[in-house]
């Protein structure tokens, strides 16, 4: 199963968890917040995609 890393930006605080957990597709800009370099998850990744999801603590990051 593979999926596409969606950031809510009203949501995003920018405490930059995700990146930490995902650094295959997620850095951060100068002010902390996430930067997705490609939104597509291939199968290898999308363990690590949901649990960056799951650990967001503003609920701003899903796998569609």
């Amino acid at each position: 199963m593979s999926g596409a890393i969606e950031i809510d930006w009203t949501r995003c605080d920018g405490h930059g968890l995700c990146a930490q957990l995902l650094p295959e597709r997620i850095t951060l800009d100068e002010h902390g917040f996430p930067v997705v370099h490609d939104r597509t998850v291939g199968d290898a990744l999308v363990p690590h995609a949901r649990r960056a999801v799951a650990v967001c603590p503003r609920l701003a990051l899903r796998l569609e």
